[in-house]
């Protein structure tokens, strides 16, 4: 029992980075957006407003700083990145699908960052399934409680 714990510790301690760029941009996004106000081949904005080159910026420095914090420099940016590119898709992909910016889409809404941190960082990284699935089964529990936070402190204007 002691050490599945301290597995589970260890886990969340390893993606905090990816966590921190995630929640980064909600708290310091802001200004011209990643996309330029440009709109893809079907006419529809590429990310959306919500998407921001300051947040996206400020998610990367966050999360790379946990990485450095955490001795773990590489690790930490690529996981950041990885988390910044995979909301993006997330967001190219709701676009895809005529939804507006903080329009809910769930399970994408709630996993698209750790997929984009999972997969970038693997390419360096090895991930046994185990901690993949206690990754994506934190993220979900994590992801409600910490946009309900957000939205009650008026961070958020929606709770998801």
């Amino acid at each position: 029992m002691r050490e599945s714990l301290y597995k589970a510790v260890h886990v969340f301690y390893t993606f905090l980075p990816a966590y921190f760029a995630n929640a980064t941009p909600t708290i310091f996004g802001g200004g011209p957006p990643i996309d330029f106000n440009r709109n893809f081949t079907d006419g529809r904005r590429i990310f959306g407003e919500n998407k921001t080159i300051r947040g996206f910026i400020a998610g990367l420095a966050f999360g790379t700083t946990v990485g450095i914090m955490e001795k773990e420099v590489l690790r930490g940016f690529l996981l950041s990145l990885g988390a910044l590119v995979g909301d993006l898709a997330g967001a190219f992909i709701k676009r895809r699908a005529g939804l507006s910016p903080g329009a809910p889409l769930p399970i994408l809404d709630q996993l698209d960052f750790i997929a984009g941190a999972l997969i970038l960082s693997s390419r360096f990284f090895t991930y046994d399934t185990v901690t993949i699935i206690f990754v994506i089964g934190i993220t979900l529990i994590l992801h409600v409680f910490t946009n309900l936070i957000a939205y009650f402190l008026k961070i958020k204007r929606k709770p998801w």
